[in-house]
């Protein structure tokens, strides 16, 4: 890329970013009410985006190869667990990534 088109990415890029972090506090002013459908939204849309992750982290696991699907199976019940013991989504996915991890490794 050449300077220009190199500065013009950047710029692209904050606007980009600028635009993304200000629209919301323009469109929903702090003194108006939410609308209903941005309030179901925010409350629906968290279960659909996991529900599409395990989707896609489960799509090429085959359970007649070898590992037989299990360290995905053991990373997953690891983080139900630890999400129902903690609460807390950060710690279970990182949980649940790192023991899968492990697992393709050194065991599978």
């Amino acid at each position: 890329m050449t300077l220009t088109e190199q500065l013009i990415t950047i710029g692209m890029i904050v606007l980009g970013t600028v635009i993304t972090r200000f629209l919301p506090f323009v469109a929903f002013p702090g003194g108006k009410e939410t609308p209903k459908f941005i309030t179901y939204l925010g409350k629906a849309l968290p279960s659909a985006v996991f529900g599409l992750l395990i989707i896609y982290c489960l799509k090429n696991v085959n359970v007649f190869e070898f590992s037989h699907g299990l360290p995905e199976l053991i990373s997953i019940l690891l983080v139900v667990i630890i999400h129902l013991w903690q609460r807390k989504m950060l710690l279970s996915i990182a949980s649940g990534t790192i023991c899968y991890m492990l697992l393709v490794q050194t065991v599978f």
